[in-house]
């Protein structure tokens, strides 16, 4: 699907200029044996002043690279037999540590000569790097990823496509001497949504998968893009449960813009929210998968998690009514998996209403619930599931998600489930 993934800390993105290129087809990305992303950095370097790899994160769909210095230019390359994406960063030294997730199943380095390291990045399906761009220091550079599919191997083989990099910077040469002006750090506020329906009730923040420079998957039926397609639906949801008047609803995007995984789950806990819905949409390698899948935060994620969040030294609360700065690491731990075990339990309980509710509506998968460690189902206190509406590489499941009706049935049914959701919470008091 082209996880916000898929989808998992959350990484600091800049928003990428990067667009796609015009003549080429959706399609093209799933077989092709090599794609290139050419990537322009802001500062040079010299092999002698070589930048040395800090980390490599994936979280998802995103893959973030830092450096220790500055780092001269990136480009990527796809590869089949067996899937997996080649970095090449020029003015930089392998090193540091590498953790896998989401679309890539192991990362790799090496030298690829003695002023370009490689990254390799085993892929668990077939994927393509969608964006790229370099931080403004040119110490991070951030990929997305996007699944590819509805081409047979080869049939791309040997065709390379190039998109163009961002504008090149003339830098300041290089001096033995340097003056650092201190600037105003960079404004690190969430936009506060606006919140839709009567004051007192429960709120559900909605959140449309992808944005921006981020498509998603792109449909191989209609070439239409999965950010554009869960924004619609999300709206959809938002005008039904609007309409109910039961509970209070927001959007983290009303619009085509882009948040990075975290900045998502943490719009939703700015607010305060009761419940927490990312709407996305799936791809597959065969066009017949079809049908609407619920994913909720598996056991091993929620382990890695709440140990991360009792390993901060802020634990403020990091719980909803409850300050853990005055507790020791042990405690915390404790208390925050214990807040964590009963927002898994009750987003389960959700994801089977979900089920219960919309099957009549909503075609779903055979195993229609999964776990997974996706970073928009993390937050300690706030039930989450994330919703796969369909496929948008099977014909039936495209024409179903951009149509009024299929959006509107999706939106019915969700709206059902959120209302026994939040019925039961009230019983259960």
């Amino acid at each position: 699907m082209g996880h916000n993934r898929g989808h998992n800390g959350r990484l600091i993105a800049a928003r990428s200029p990067l667009g796609w290129t015009k003549g080429v087809k959706s399609g093209q990305y799933g077989g092709m044996s090599a794609a290139i992303l050419a990537i322009a950095a802001l500062f040079p370097t010299s092999a002698v002043d070589a930048a040395g790899v800090q980390n490599v994160i994936v979280a998802d769909s995103e893959i973030r690279v830092t450096f220790d210095d500055a780092v001269e230019k990136a480009s990527s390359l796809v590869l089949q037999g067996p899937d997996r994406i080649a970095l090449d960063v020029t003015g930089a030294q392998k090193g540091g540590e590498a953790i896998a997730a989401g679309l890539v199943s192991s990362v790799r380095q090496s030298q690829f000569d003695a002023d370009t390291a490689r990254i390799v990045f085993d892929l668990v399906t077939p994927a393509v790097v969608t964006a790229g761009q370099f931080s403004q220091d040119g110490k991070a550079l951030t990929l997305s990823l996007s699944p590819a599919a509805g081409a047979a191997p080869g049939d791309f083989a040997g065709r390379k496509l190039y998109i163009a990099p961002i504008a090149h910077r003339s830098a300041p040469p290089r001096s033995r001497y340097n003056l650092t002006i201190p600037l105003d750090p960079p404004s690190n506020t969430l936009p506060r949504p606006r919140i839709y329906g009567p004051k007192g009730r429960p709120l559900v923040v909605i959140d449309a998968g992808h944005g921006g420079h981020d498509p998603g998957t792109i449909s191989t039926v209609t070439g239409q893009y999965e950010k554009s397609v869960t924004l619609a639906i999300a709206k959809r949801i938002r005008d039904e449960l609007i309409a109910s008047g039961r509970v209070r609803v927001a959007l983290t995007r009303e619009d085509d813009r882009f948040y990075v995984l975290r900045e998502r789950t943490a719009i939703a806990r700015n607010l305060a929210a009761d419940l927490f819905i990312s709407i996305h949409a799936d791809a597959a390698g065969s066009p017949d998968a079809k049908g609407a899948t619920l994913y909720t935060l598996s056991e091993v994620a929620s382990d890695k998690e709440a140990a991360a969040l009792a390993a901060r030294e802020n634990k403020s609360d990091v719980v909803k009514g409850v300050n853990l700065g005055r507790e020791n690491a042990d405690v915390a731990s404790i208390l925050i998996d214990l807040a964590q075990r009963e927002t898994m339990n009750s987003s389960v309980r959700f994801a089977n209403l979900v089920k219960r509710e919309g099957g009549d509506d909503i075609p779903f998968r055979a195993g229609f619930h999964r776990m997974a460690g996706f970073a928009v189902l993390k937050a300690p206190d706030t039930p989450a599931i994330l919703m796969e509406v369909g496929y948008m590489t099977n014909t039936d499941d495209v024409a179903r998600l951009t149509s009024t009706e299929g959006q509107q049935r999706i939106a019915s049914g969700l709206r059902r489930a959120i209302e026994i959701h939040f019925a039961r919470r009230v019983a259960a008091r």
